[in-house]
């Protein structure tokens, strides 16, 4: 398949440690329903499933942001639960409980009949993709994105959403070989999927390690990283067209754990809020002309209630707190790709947006022309 030229490589040029004339920005979550748009083309798809697994709703609400905003990427729209749910979990939404599964993986027996899921079930992902990436026409460049192995084991142990992970921990410290083997399926799904994606047009992937955080530091290491690492060797480097596809981890609590990190085989580490730039830069950041990793993130969510003033003094304090910004362009160095610490909440107001990118853009951009003097 053939897809129109990149017109705006800001976004993967910062992936791989390239100087950019301005910060490139993104949001997770960015096509949702904070959005009026968005809250109508749900009415029409009469679900939350009805939306993600309809190829025209998916492209539909991937690309409303992008009509609103200078976004620098678009991210598919779907949920990080499609594997599980292609496995025969059953995935449903509960309103006002968020996801649900009819069955969970909780004992040796569930577990056991796990498989890596046969793809074609997820066939109304890869098509999205495709449409979307044709839809775009070479505008930005779109993410696709799985959820980590151990956050998917969070909520197919679970069951759903969980406020202890009691069930998951239980499991964890009783029988530590049966979560591994969930894990190690886990794993190789996950990386099956996103190269599926990849094929399908994907520019960059993403995996959202979201509840690696709840973990203790010695298990976060076994029960998680080391599954997020074994999804990363299975990834094809190059898209379809001989395209590098960079690959972005992101942990939300992960701040801790930075230095194991930087042993990941990916490009970009995502930050939440509660980590600090100028430190994340120092440790994996690395120097011009040297290995290291791309840093993406990180303003709190919540800014964005605040009034316009605030928005755009906080958006210039993430800036800056990242430091100068690399602006050789012969060879690769510290990078940052501006996003939030977490998804954006549905309650933004909209406007509100169109004034972090403005703030963002403009205030990186003057960043670089005060180091080219």
């Amino acid at each position: 398949m053939t897809f129109a030229p990149l017109q705006n490589d800001t976004f993967l040029r910062a992936c791989h440690r390239q100087a950019t004339d301005y910060t490139p920005l993104w949001m997770m979550r960015q096509a949702g329903r904070y959005l009026p748009e968005y809250k109508a083309t749900r009415a029409q798809a009469g679900s939350f499933m009805g939306l993600a697994t309809n190829v025209d709703y998916a492209t539909e609400v991937t690309l409303q942001p992008l009509q609103r905003y200078a976004l620098d990427a678009a991210i598919l729209f779907s949920d990080i639960l499609t594997v599980p749910d292609a496995m025969g979990l059953g995935l449903h939404f509960v309103e006002g409980e968020g996801p649900r599964f009819e069955r969970c993986a909780a004992d040796e027996a569930s577990i056991a009949a796990l498989r890596v899921p046969d793809m074609e079930r997820l066939r109304y992902v890869f098509d999205a993709v495709t449409s979307i990436r044709r839809a775009l026409a070479g505008r930005v460049p779109l993410i696709g994105f799985s959820g980590s192995p151990w956050t998917l084991a969070c909520y197919m142990v679970e069951g759903g959403s969980s406020s202890d992970y009691r069930k998951i921990k239980t499991l964890m410290y009783a029988r530590p070989d049966l979560l591994q083997r969930l894990l190690q399926i886990n794993a190789d799904a996950v990386a099956v999927y996103l190269n599926a994606q990849i094929q399908a047009g994907a520019q960059a992937v993403m995996l959202f390690d979201s509840w690696g955080g709840v973990l203790a530091d010695s298990h976060f290491r076994s029960f998680s990283l080391a599954h997020t690492a074994r999804v990363l060797a299975q990834l094809q480097r190059h898209g379809p067209d001989g395209s590098d596809v960079p690959r972005i981890v992101f942990t939300k609590g992960g701040a801790l754990w930075l230095q194991a990190m930087a042993g990941l085989d990916c490009e970009v580490l995502g930050l939440d809020w509660t980590a600090n730039l100028a430190q994340a830069r120092a440790l994996v950041g690395g120097q011009a002309g040297q290995p290291g990793k791309a840093l993406q993130g990180n303003l709190d969510p919540n800014v964005l209630f605040a009034p316009p003033a605030v928005i755009e003094r906080e958006a210039q304090r993430v800036l800056e707190d990242f430091g100068p910004p690399h602006t050789d362009k012969a060879c690769s160095g510290p990078t940052h790709i501006f996003n939030l610490g977490h998804g954006i909440s549905q309650f933004t107001p909209p406007e509100h947006v169109h004034c972090l990118v403005e703030a963002v853009h403009s205030h990186s951009r003057r960043m670089r022309q005060a180091a080219a003097r």
